[in-house]
């Protein structure tokens, strides 16, 4: 897992597959009057999807983790809070891994908690389990979540 604020994007261009023409589109794209949906950068390789929604309580959000692809989450009009538990630690399934949507959920306890802003970024890995969407169930936000493939 990495966190950080967007400005030092560029610290992890050799970490992070496919981020740098990330952080160019960023660059060249007002995404607070983009339609929420899904914008294809590089097919099978990079997406970006835009998304309008609503916080959750903690215990409202399930975790998940990706084999094929690197979650990059960018809160854009809102601050969010996220859980990381590492991957090998989760044996609470609530759906096991589907190979088709790249996804297992798990309900299990954060080991840690990170709470990101607009004009930060969060990577989550494969190894990395992830609980996104803890936010004030009361307020509406947008958000990017970035899917870059693991490069083998």
């Amino acid at each position: 897992m990495i966190l950080d604020k967007l400005e030092n994007a560029s610290r992890y261009f050799e970490v992070v597959p496919r981020f740098d023409q990330v952080m160019n589109w960023l660059a060249v794209t007002d995404v607070t009057s983009l339609p929420a949906g899904t914008e294809v950068l590089e097919k099978g390789k990079l997406l970006v999807k835009v998304l309008d929604v609503n916080g959750k309580l903690e215990e409202d959000c399930l975790f998940e983790t990706h084999n094929e692809f690197i979650d990059i989450q960018i809160p854009i009009t809102g601050a969010e809070s996220m859980g990381w538990k590492a991957k090998e630690a989760c044996h609470h399934v609530d759906k096991p891994y589907d190979a088709s949507i790249d996804m297992a959920l798990y309900r299990e306890k954060a080991t840690t908690m990170a709470n990101v802003q607009p004009s930060e970024f969060i990577v989550f890995f494969p190894e990395d389990a992830h609980q996104p969407g803890i936010a004030d169930p009361n307020a509406g936000y947008r958000k990017l979540i970035v899917k870059t493939r693991v490069i083998c």
